[in-house]
């Protein structure tokens, strides 16, 4: 996978890639033909007492170390801004595919796990390719390198070598089996924190109202223990790695010395060549390390890729048409045939063949009670997921053929949850409509019963508001929610129990100025007061998925059982005549 993701993403910068690869070519045959200039001014010049010879080599040095210097810095700026670029567009692929995908999606995931994929795990695909292009695209030609200098200085010597890399090679991979499992398990307990913590900061209300402080510190603690556990086990393993390397050049560096100062007593050797030939074995080891520490990176790294890939592999349900219809003939006239929905891998669907009309200048409400997919089946409408049998038609035209961008400007959904986004008041009315005047947004709040608390903030429109709306309460959250679609100026209007935090009376007030702003648009209301809907120009009753009634008030009041139970749960039977 990881090989896959860099593959794909590494592409489009092929030319600043090779570029940098002959760079760190460049710099690395520098760094290998300095021991053999400093041998040669050991031999020639030092030995020999010759001054000029050591100037003129060492001039020589100077130049060539110039040169590794400068192709250095030039591998690592290109390396630094590649690797930033493929963060930069792994994210955003990864941003824009769960931008894609329906509920279902988003819920096979979790919010946690699609936050840590995009920032944690791109965040170790992009560190490990910076430092396979500053250390391991020079260490193994290094390495190589290094042997073949290394011959050239002394073959018998060179022996020692044959023990040496076969020893680090072996002991390195031994350890990197055993981190790639551990560093799945860190990435999926980092995601366990991080719902837990994402909980804990979302439901600290409800945590200091039911007292659970003490339980929820545990909870965390408890899920923050299992993760440094694994980390410790980690740490442990890599921390076995450098002592295990620098043991094995230690003791080479003393078999090298011993072996070579034989040789150089025998006559077979000179001083410089054994001192060149300790620098190519320290370049070798040094090659041998850079690998290790990568090697010590590409387990995590690789399991990082595999959860990123998982995400950039999994195709939304909900699709866009390939050839979209990109105009509508009517009014908004909504209807729904046969729709049905059941959610992957589950026993029962939650939406079975619901046929529903609903006709603009109307009023249509749908009521039932919890869990018989009233929020579902308003989801259908503007495709936050697809039907799984039947069809949703907008004016004649099914849902799944028309155009995205037409769609939304269509259909206006308030979702039962309000959501505000970081920023002001004008810049959350203005998301659905952007070119909205101050006038249509004064206008929508007073619709929307918002006028008069938003006036009262200091700064009216541009008064700010936290992300999800958290300074602001519950109702105000709603009307806001309200305000935002009116914005829109959709033609069908979708309420989804959108009203159920006001008190009766802007309830009431709320309603009575909605019924005129929308007179010619299509509104179908999802509610579980009954005086919200009970004037509505049409109810269709839910049960279990189904609807097993349709007709105005007093009609279902006279032969719906399950419509009766709820009215009269809620009033009395004077109330409900």
């Amino acid at each position: 996978m990881l090989i896959r993701l860099l593959r794909t993403h590494l592409g489009p910068y092929r030319r600043p890639i090779v570029l940098l690869v002959l760079l760190q070519f460049l710099q690395t045959c520098a760094s290998l033909y300095l021991p053999t200039l400093n041998a040669d001014i050991i031999d020639e010049g030092v030995v020999k007492g010759d001054t000029g010879y050591i100037l003129t080599f060492g001039a020589l040095m100077l130049g060539v170390t110039v040169v590794q210097m400068v192709c250095n810095i030039g591998a690592v700026l290109y390396g630094a801004r590649t690797s930033a670029a493929l963060g930069r567009d792994v994210r955003a692929a990864v941003f824009d595919r769960v931008q894609s995908f329906s509920a279902r999606e988003v819920g096979q995931f979790g919010a946690p796990t699609l936050i840590t994929r995009t920032t944690n795990d791109v965040q170790q695909v992009q560190t490990l390719v910076l430092m396979a292009f500053t250390l391991m695209v020079s260490a193994p030609i290094m390495c190589v390198g290094g042997i073949v200098m290394a011959l050239g200085q002394d073959v018998p010597l060179s022996g020692v070598l044959l023990a040496v890399v076969p020893v680090l090679g072996v002991s390195v991979s031994l350890i990197v089996r055993r981190l790639r499992p551990l560093f799945r398990t860190m990435q999926e307990r980092l995601d366990t924190v991080n719902r837990v913590l994402r909980e804990q900061i979302t439901g600290n209300r409800v945590i200091r109202a039911f007292v659970r402080d003490t339980y929820e510190k545990e909870r965390f603690r408890g899920a923050n223990a299992e993760l440094t556990d694994v980390s410790v086990g980690t740490g442990k393993l890599l921390a076995l790695m450098f002592p295990i390397v620098m043991t094995v050049v230690n003791l080479s560096s003393i078999a090298v010395v011993w072996f070579g100062a034989h040789r150089i007593d025998d006559g077979a050797m000179e001083i410089g060549s054994l001192t060149a030939f300790l620098a190519y074995l320290m370049q070798i080891v040094m090659a041998v390390m850079m690998a290790t520490f990568m090697f010590m990176m590409i387990p995590r790294a690789e399991v990082c890729a595999e959860r990123i890939q998982e995400v950039l592999d999994t195709r939304a349900s909900v699709v866009p048409p390939a050839a979209p219809v990109t105009e509508l003939r009517g009014r908004g006239h909504l209807e729904l045939r046969g729709a049905g929905f059941r959610y992957p891998g589950a026993e029962e669907p939650v939406l079975k063949g619901v046929d529903l009309v609903a006709r603009p200048g109307e009023v249509t409400a749908v009521i039932g009670s919890t869990g018989s997919g009233k929020s579902t089946l308003l989801g259908l409408v503007p495709r936050l997921m697809d039907a799984t049998e039947g069809e949703v038609r907008v004016d004649g035209v099914a849902v799944d053929t028309l155009d995205p961008a037409l769609l939304a400007r269509t259909v206006g959904l308030v979702p039962q949850k309000p959501y505000l986004f970081a920023g002001t008041v004008a810049s959350n009315l203005r998301y659905g409509n952007p070119d909205a005047t101050d006038e249509e947004l004064w206008h929508a709040l007073e619709v929307a019963q918002a006028k008069q608390f938003v006036e009262s903030l200091e700064l009216g429109l541009d008064a700010p508001v936290a992300q999800g709306g958290t300074n602001v309460s519950g109702g105000q959250r709603q009307r806001l929610s309200i305000a935002r679609t009116l914005v829109q100026r959709p033609e069908i209007y979708l309420f989804d129990d959108s009203f159920s935090a006001l008190d009766y009376a802007t309830d009431a007030a709320l309603r009575s100025a909605l019924a005129e702003e929308t007179r010619e648009a299509t509104v179908v209301i999802v509610a579980q007061r009954v005086s919200t809907i009970r004037d509505a120009d049409r109810i269709v009753v839910l049960d279990e998925g189904r609807v097993v009634g349709t007709g105005r008030h007093h009609e279902l009041m006279a032969d719906n059982e399950t419509y009766r139970e709820i009215v009269l749960s809620q009033l009395t039977e004077a109330e409900a005549a």
